[in-house]
């Protein structure tokens, strides 16, 4: 590399040689002084003379100019005339030159900007480049580690999420001869934190409104910080209206706006409202909702008995089970309405001191019950289908909202039904007789056997006592055996009247299905009984004619023998 032209062009006129060597030696004195003012290792300032493809040359103020990579100043060439502070690596190299650094120039800045920071207690600021074991990698000239428990205030589950991040953060560790440096971000929010809490708590006040953000919430309402203080924002002070769960309303990192209703300077707790920046709508709930409004909602909410019902946000009205329905006995809400579904209701009553609403559904609807004598009286057959069964008969569906009920006694002249599902199924079409029409009371009882003839009218003058019938084995209980004789008509053969031997059970004479000649013994029109016998018959049969017949298992003809070996045998 090439001197400077003074050191080159002769101090003296041409042929004075004394003068010229006195001229160089006053220079070579010069440049010992000005050498003596560098010392290796250490950083000097200079100025950009050239900027070359591969190299860029600055002068530093000694004999000659110092030669640095270009790759050095990594991708950002500087401007000629440009000054900049470089690395004195060495006074001379072999061929005489000075040898100068950007890169360990721009280094021992750094490391220097790092003692004072760590000295002092000052933050840095860096980015976040990568993800490591136990923490992040963070640039702040040189590459620092920030352990995840120094990330944030709270323990952050994702570290990827900060890569790219520029953050501030304090040196809370510094080896500068292995160069580690460990930082701390969570010391600088702490302490911004703290500066927040300060002036908040300065400021802080029962009624005001301020902006915060939400940082935590759980079943019973959200934490807002307030800058440096958090308050609790309850979940029965989010809405005037139901709130099932906060997060229904807020998510983490949301900006709300809310109400300070309590400050305790002491502990510091901050009491929070989110509804109270809008005016209780039940203030005026009477104006909007009075007695007889026809209005819609939403049901919100079933309970044993009743439904929910929003009118609008903040004020819900109760439909009582018993307003649900005209006709029906509604045992459960579930049964008319679910949860979600839009419904019209009528205000009936308006409690605005307890916040309560009284709804119907069903007066939204004219009552078909008022106007039932008119299309409905005693003794007509009706059109109907079977609605429900239960236990004690069969209600009907007349026509929307209006059912009968078909009692288990009045299914049948003759049969002893157990159960209604005996003879009908829920969905059927059938005809019924009105018996009765109780307006007052809501009720229409109905017949099923009304609709044909009572055939124990005529039954004893067809089967008289002592005469002989046949029928079969229906129904078996511990005391007898019941015998149809005809459609509607059964008569009962009592155990006692199966045999002369003792029988433990009437399992032991005859089965269902048997079918069996037997005496009539007994007729009661009134109490719809008839008494059957099987020895009586037995004992009606002449002894002359030497023959006997069991009935009772089909064991086909017994000839020649009494009636006492008869009776043996049975």
């Amino acid at each position: 590399m090439a001197q400077k032209d003074e050191a080159r062009q002769p101090l003296g006129a041409p042929g004075k040689e004394g003068e010229h060597d006195a001229a160089e030696d006053r220079m070579e004195d010069w440049y010992k002084e000005e050498l003596a003012e560098f010392e290796e290792g250490e950083v000097v300032r200079g100025r950009v003379v050239q900027v070359r493809d591969s190299e860029v040359l600055v002068d530093v103020g000694y004999k000659s100019e110092g030669s640095i990579p270009i790759e050095e100043f990594r991708g950002m060439p500087p401007k000629v005339g440009e000054d900049i502070e470089v690395y004195l690596e060495a006074k001379e190299d072999n061929e005489g030159l000075i040898v100068l650094s950007k890169d360990k120039a721009d280094k021992i800045k750094v490391w220097d900007a790092v003692s004072r920071a760590h000295e002092k207690g000052t933050p840095l600021e860096g980015r976040v480049v990568e993800v490591v074991k136990g923490g992040l990698a963070v640039d702040v000239g040189v590459k620092a580690f920030l352990p995840g428990s120094q990330v944030d205030l709270r323990p952050v589950k994702n570290l990827a999420s900060m890569l790219g991040q520029t953050i501030r953060a304090k040196v809370i560790k510094l080896n500068r001869r292995r160069g580690n440096v460990v930082l701390s971000r969570r010391a600088v929010l702490e302490e911004e934190r703290e500066e927040k809490k300060k002036h908040t708590m300065e400021v802080l006040a029962e009624g005001m409104t301020l902006t915060g953000t939400v940082k935590n919430i759980t079943d019973y309402g959200a934490f807002i910080d307030l800058g440096g203080i958090d308050g609790l924002l309850h979940v029965t002070d989010m809405s005037w209206g139901r709130v099932g769960h906060p997060s229904e309303i807020f998510q983490v990192g949301d900006q709300v706006e809310v109400v300070v209703l309590h400050f305790d300077r002491e502990s510091g707790r901050v009491s929070l409202g989110y509804k109270q920046r809008s005016s209780d709508p039940w203030e005026t709930v009477e104006q909007r909702f009075a007695p007889g409004t026809k209005t819609g909602g939403k049901v919100v909410s079933l309970t044993n008995y009743g439904a929910f019902v929003e009118l609008e946000p903040g004020v819900e009205g109760l439909v009582h089970v018993s307003e649900m329905s005209w006709t029906r006995r509604v045992r459960h809400p579930s049964k008319i309405v679910n949860v979600g579904d839009s419904v019209d209701v009528i205000v009936l009553d308006v409690n605005k001191g307890a916040k309560r609403i009284s709804l119907g559904m069903k007066q939204v609807e004219p009552d078909p019950w008022a106007t039932i004598e008119e299309r409905y009286r005693p003794g007509p057959r009706v059109q109907g289908k079977v609605r429900n069964l239960t236990d004690f008969g069969a209600f009907v569906e007349l026509e929307p909202g209006v059912d009968g009920l078909l009692h288990i006694s009045d299914m049948s002249w003759t049969r002893n039904i157990g159960h209604p599902s005996e003879i009908l199924k829920k969905g059927q079409d059938i005809e019924t007789q009105i018996l009765n029409v109780d307006r007052e009371n809501k009720r229409i009882s109905l017949g099923l056997k009304q609709i044909q003839p009572d055939p124990w009218d005529t039954v004893s003058a067809r089967y008289p006592m002592g005469s002989r019938v046949t029928g079969k084995v229906v129904r078996l209980t511990d005391f007898g055996a019941f015998v149809e004789l005809e459609p509607g008509v059964d008569g009962l053969l009592h155990i006692s009247q199966m045999s002369n031997r003792p029988i433990a059970s009437p399992g032991e004479i005859v089965n269902v299905g048997d079918e069996l000649t037997l005496m009539v013994i007994r007729v009661d029109s009134q109490e719809r009984r008839i008494g059957l016998s099987l020895k009586e018959l037995a004992h009606a049969i002449e002894p002359s004619r030497g023959e006997v017949v069991d009935q009772s298992r089909g064991r086909g003809q017994r000839r020649g023998k009494r009636k006492d070996e008869y009776d043996d045998e049975d």
